[in-house]
Order: C-alpha cells, then structure tokens, then sequence
C-alpha cells in the first residue's frame, strides 16, 4: 500500500522518468541508437494499434534513414521492413501522402543499393506510388515527389523508362516549392553531367554549398553538403 502511495506522490510531482518522446529520438536521429529507440517505439505502436497511421508512416521513415546508416548487415532488413510500414500507412489513409511517399522511399534505397533484381523489382511501384503522392498533394515536403521521380527518371535506364530530361523537368518543378533544397540541387547536377552540361552542374553543386540549412533537415542537409563537395574536388581533378 505505502508503495502505491510513493508511485502517487512522484507521478503527481513529475519524479518518476517519463516515457522517452520518439519524435524527439528521431530529431536526434544522426545518433543510431536514438532512431533505433524511435523506430521500435513506433513499431511498438503499430503492433499495439495496426490502424495507427502517425506510427505506420513515421516508422517507414525512420526504417529508411536507418537503411542508410545502420551497420551493413542491417540495412536490407530496414528497408524491406520500411516498405512494409510504408505500405500498411498507404493503407490506413490512402488519400495521404506520407505513406505512399516512404514507401517508395524504401523501394528506392532498395533498388539502388542491391542491385539490378531489386530495381527491377520496384521500378513500376516507386513511380506509381509518387505519382500518386503528387496528385494528393505536390508541395509535399517541400515538393518530395517531384524530387524523388527526378531522380528516378535519371536511375532507371532509358529502355524502362528514364529519361535525363524528364529528371531535370521534375527537379526544377521541386525547387518551385524550397529553392535552397541541397537534395534537389544535388540530384539535378548529377542529371546536369549526365546531359554534359558540366558547368551547369558545378554551380548547382556551389549552390548546395551555400544554402542554409534547414532546422527540420540538418543531417540530410549536412550530408548533401559533404557529397557536394566531395564530387566539386573530383569534377575539379578530372579537368
């Protein structure tokens, strides 16, 4: 009974340890082991209630960041978990886009890290679940959508269906919605060399360097920064 009355008296004044917050885990998520903890928090979550939406699409989310920087061995598994969480939130909603849009997401990790099998594999189902996303809602993450079918057009060989032009027209249309965007500003000097328009190319990559940095995006942003730098020293050697 004199237990009872102690668990009472410290929840009532804020002592005991409160749940740890997985939004706040995942902000933190240049730390493994946080997007970890959120991760299996919202995976807790989906078990417990399989209708939770905010949990289904924010552990896609988070199963993606992890399927690129979790050891190795782990990334597969992460990703091939991720689809499946995209999946089951385009379910629950299927008229809203995180869902459809951290499917794809997953898909795409999959398919440019593991090979022809698994781009082949995805190819028709990240396209489709993009488009999508973008006919519910196109600003979507500072226009997402349009940013990941650029680079799905520039992945995807022409005879299934890319097209260096196309990818250029999508990543442009992205920079209507965040004109400081270091992902889409990556991805559209990577299509710029592709078409040999390397000057072109150097400028968007200075560009990514000069952008600031978005609150919401640190770690993506400081790592497109780093890529960014690393290909301007690489395109400067090869003159």
């Amino acid at each position: 009974m004199m237990s009872c009355i102690l668990v009472f008296y410290l929840a009532f004044f804020g002592i005991l340890p409160q749940a740890p917050d997985a939004d706040v885990l995942y902000a933190q998520r240049e730390q493994i082991a946080s997007a970890r903890q959120a991760a299996e928090i919202w995976a807790r979550r989906l078990k417990t209630n399989p209708r939770d939406y905010d949990a289904a699409w924010k552990l896609a989310r988070a199963h993606y960041w992890l399927g690129g920087h979790a050891p190795e061995t782990e990334r597969k598994r992460f990703l091939e978990t991720g689809v499946e969480a995209g999946r089951s939130a385009a379910a629950i909603e299927p008229r809203k886009p995180e869902g459809h849009f951290w499917m794809a997401a997953n898909m795409g990790a999959l398919a440019e890290s593991f090979g022809l099998r698994q781009g082949l594999k995805y190819r028709g189902s990240i396209r489709d679940a993009l488009l999508t996303v973008l006919s519910l809602d196109p600003a979507f993450q500072q226009g997402s959508a349009d940013r990941a079918l650029g680079r799905w057009y520039f992945k995807v060989p022409s005879l299934f269906g890319g097209s260096k032009q196309k990818s250029e027209e999508h990543l442009q249309r992205s920079l209507t919605y965040n004109v400081n965007s270091t992902s889409s500003r990556f991805f559209l000097a990577g299509t710029l060399l592709g078409l040999d328009r390397r000057a072109e190319a150097i400028a968007e990559l200075l560009r990514v360097l000069d952008a600031p940095v978005d609150p919401a995006w640190v770690p993506e942003d400081r790592e497109f920064k780093q890529q960014a730098e690393r290909l301007l020293v690489t395109l400067k050697q090869k003159r």
